[in-house]
């Protein structure tokens, strides 16, 4: 079960992990700052397998691997969002983030409380007592998200 926390439209990844912590690629470090410009007390709220429900284009801007890394190492689970920034998208992918495509993230509330059957494309909203579908992830990138990211999965085939 993971707990939502809720961002709009075109979160920036300035938004997500903003510049002035790009000195540092410590995932625990970047774990503090996850959300602050957006939210101040977000990184101290966020517990683990929370996850990040948004809008359309999240991850928007410059290519850096650090907001997928700062998300990831914060406890987040998973993002749902309407659709993703192509960078980030891949960026996640290949950091083991989990990310998933669904166009009713409108619905959703910060505090819902919501199941994901992964393999089914389902996500339930206990809160609200009803369900969304998605477009399950295609194998291979679920791989990748198992073993924790692109660099782990390599390491674990050769």
């Amino acid at each position: 079960m993971s707990k939502v926390w809720k961002f709009g439209d075109n979160i920036d990844t300035d938004v997500i992990i903003a510049a002035r912590y790009l000195n540092t690629s410590d995932p625990e470090i970047l774990a503090k700052h996850v959300m602050e410009d957006a939210d101040k007390d977000f990184s101290s709220k966020v517990g683990a397998g929370d996850c990040i429900v948004a809008g359309e284009n999240f991850g928007c801007g410059s290519s850096r691997e650090h907001a997928p890394i700062a998300i990831k190492a914060a406890g987040i689970s998973v993002v749902i969002a309407k659709s993703f920034a192509r960078i980030f998208y891949r960026n996640s992918f290949n950091t083991g983030l989990l990310i998933l495509e669904c166009p009713q993230t409108d619905s959703i509330n910060e505090g819902d409380d919501l199941k994901i059957d992964y393999s089914g494309g389902i996500i339930k909203n206990l809160t609200q007592n009803c369900e969304y579908k998605f477009e399950p992830i295609p194998e291979f990138m679920q791989e990748l998200v198992k073993a924790g990211g692109l660099i782990n999965y390599a390491k674990s085939t050769i």
